[in-house]
């Protein structure tokens, strides 16, 4: 059952924890505590007891709300006492009404908050400037400089520093709604993102050296022979690992990529009619970016980078960590960089290198390149590596699949293995570590014992073991996803329910840092994510997603006040979504009566809530995000 598409500002809510309406009013107090400092206690008195309109009003208005707090005070005492009394048999059903009274209580709450703080609440949120067209939060170089960040840490994610203001990012001005997926993967319009036709040109990797500009397009599907040479890459590599072709990787046990560095993603684009999924991360780059454009074709990318920090995914994430040209000194640091790739590489999983660092009639004929790529074989030897094969610029390695490999080794041999302190499951914005994690997990399978897809997807009740899930818990939330395919992840349901249906999507399962981690095993069952803070901004450039969903994610964020406002989460989902795009939230009935409220007074989307028969106390809002467009100055 769904009710009718609300515009404008009648039927608001809010939840319990209302803050932006609290906040207002406390703003407003304290400009007025501010006034009354110049003034005397017989001015305030006369100005409160004249009995003007306005002063009468406010008057009224504390009365009101003095009044219904002691109602509610006195309710919940009376209740608490009347529950204590009442036999066992019916407390369900007083528990369910109680609920009710709940939420009809933060309903009155909050039309006496709109009464008395006037129109300026329901004030739509400004659309920025121009230059934030294609901007990121926290990706601030310049910023970051000047506060004194270097050696490389300059590019990292820096949140907290810039003014944060709630803006609505409108698309550039020849912004055209990309093509359906294939075609979109394929071809791009060249006015949806940062790049200029002589960057397209003078582009210097293999991946993107594939890109064609054609008037208004840029296509990735040209005939030319560098086309082919992705196909021809990818069966070299197979056959390097000792396969007959790419089509071969499921039955090795890589369903993951992490690619780093990634071009334009046509090494992802070209795998994913192999069913292998391959997750883009690169650098923050103001133009002619590699994950702004890989995000355009359809495809898995990230912002990210390895120059201090661990990247957002847990030890023993990946199958596959490839890096073609990606510009990374892997010998740098004191090979701190590859035991960062050791530790989000499963057991049994690849590190394929291509540089012409690792060409003997090339690079290595010079002492200085014969002595980076020596330290690099040698450290990855002390990782338990094994150099598969070398061809021309591309190395293969293997990581072991035996944990007592790292026991064997010659005392003082290599990095340490971490400590319990060190070796943990969430790696958000933890700094590099210089030793072996992962060690301490008992996630380490190899690939080669896992399940191949898609059937390691579908975990049995020994594998939910692993997470602390029940089997009964899981089968559940399966079940609740198959029928609700007609941005909490919570176990990668909604992933596998779209698979079933046979979908060709991609989903980026984003766990919130404040709740519990379930992204290892949303890994672990061959999907995509990423652990995400919503307080900040999501490392990605405008209209990334086609649709935002999440469940929980409300009640998760008022569980935790004063973090940040919904306003501010809500705009950042704006940010990200493209634009006709579409956003799926579910959660309690009250926090989404104050959530389709918010959403369609002040960032102007069409909404809908719709009640869900099984489950009386939640709710879904549905709401798709206007195409506003930028008039040409």
């Amino acid at each position: 059952m769904s009710r009718p598409l609300h515009r404008g500002v009648s039927g608001m809510r809010i939840s319990a924890n209302g803050h932006d309406s609290w906040d207002s009013e406390m703003k407003d107090r304290a400009e007025k505590e501010g006034f009354d400092k110049d003034h005397s206690v017989d001015q305030s008195y006369i100005a409160l007891s004249t009995g003007s309109p306005r002063s009468r009003h406010n008057f009224t208005m504390l009365f009101l709300k003095f009044s219904l707090v002691l109602i509610v005070i006195l309710a919940l005492t009376g209740s608490f006492w009347w529950a204590i009394s009442i036999s066992t048999s019916s407390r369900g059903h007083i528990y369910h009404g109680y609920r009710r009274l709940q939420e009809q209580l933060v309903s009155d709450l909050w039309d006496i908050g709109e009464i008395s703080l006037g129109s300026s609440k329901s004030k739509e949120v400004e659309f920025c400037s121009e230059e934030y067209e294609n901007y990121v939060p926290c990706f601030n170089d310049s910023l970051n400089l000047a506060l004194g960040y270097s050696k490389g840490e300059e590019f990292d994610r820096h949140c907290g520093h810039e003014l944060k203001q709630n803006c609505l990012v409108l698309p550039p001005v020849n912004y055209r709604i990309p093509l359906r997926w294939p075609t979109g993967r394929d071809v791009i319009w060249v006015a949806n993102v940062k790049i200029t036709g002589q960057e397209v040109l003078s582009s210097g990797s293999l991946t993107k050296r594939m890109m064609m500009l054609e008037e208004d397009q840029i296509s990735f599907r040209s005939a030319s022979l560098m086309f082919d040479g992705v196909e021809d890459y990818s069966h070299q590599i197979a056959e390097m690992i000792g396969l007959r072709n790419e089509s071969s990787f499921i039955q090795a046990g890589v369903r993951t990529i992490l690619d780093i560095g990634c071009g334009y993603g046509s090494f992802g684009a070209h795998l994913s009619s192999k069913q292998i999924l391959t997750m883009c991360i690169a650098n923050y780059e103001s133009s002619g970016s590699q994950v702004q454009l890989t995000l355009e074709r359809g495809l898995p990318a990230m912002i990210g980078s390895f120059t201090s920090k661990q990247l957002p995914y847990p030890s023993l994430s990946f199958d596959m960590l490839h890096c073609a040209r990606c510009g990374i000194d892997w010998d740098q640091k004191d090979g701190i960089l590859l035991i960062e790739v050791d530790r989000v590489l499963k057991p049994g999983g690849f590190f394929v290198w291509t540089s012409p660092l690792t060409n003997p009639q090339g690079f290595l004929r010079k002492k200085e390149n014969q002595k980076r790529w020596n330290f690099v074989r040698d450290f990855a030897e002390k990782l338990c590596w094994e150099l598969l094969s070398q061809q021309d610029e591309t190395v293969v390695w293997k990581k072991t699949s035996k944990a007592s490999c790292y026991s064997s080794r010659k005392s003082g041999s290599g990095p340490s293995i971490c400590g319990k302190g060190h070796d943990v499951e969430s790696p958000y914005y933890r700094p590099l570590q210089d030793c072996i994690g992962g060690m301490q997990s008992r996630r380490w399978i190899p690939i080669e014992q896992r399940r191949t897809w898609p059937t390691r997807a579908d975990l049995n009740k020994k594998e939910l073991a692993v997470y602390g899930v029940q089997a009964e818990e899981f089968a559940e939330d399966t079940e609740n996803w198959k029928t609700a395919v007609n941005m909490n992840a919570h176990f990668g349901g909604f992933n596998s329910a779209l698979l079933q249906k046979g979908k060709s999507a991609w989903v980026m399962n984003v766990v919130p840092t404040i709740g519990t981690n379930y992204l290892p095993m949303i890994l672990d069952r061959g999907f995509v994510g990423v652990l995400h803070d919503w307080c900040e901004v999501f490392p990605t450039y405008p209209r990334t997603y086609d649709l935002v969903h999440a469940e929980g994610l409300l009640s998760l964020e008022t569980g935790h006040q004063h973090r940040c406002s919904t306003l501010d989460i809500f705009t950042e989902i704006d940010r990200i979504l493209r634009p006709e795009g579409w956003v799926i939230i579910r959660d309690t009935a009250s926090l989404i009566e104050s959530a389709r409220a918010l959403t369609t007074t002040r960032l102007k989307w069409d909404a809908r809530v719709v009640e869900i028969e099984s489950n009386s106390d939640e709710r879904l809002l549905i709401c798709q995000k206007p195409f506003f467009k930028r008039q040409a100055s």
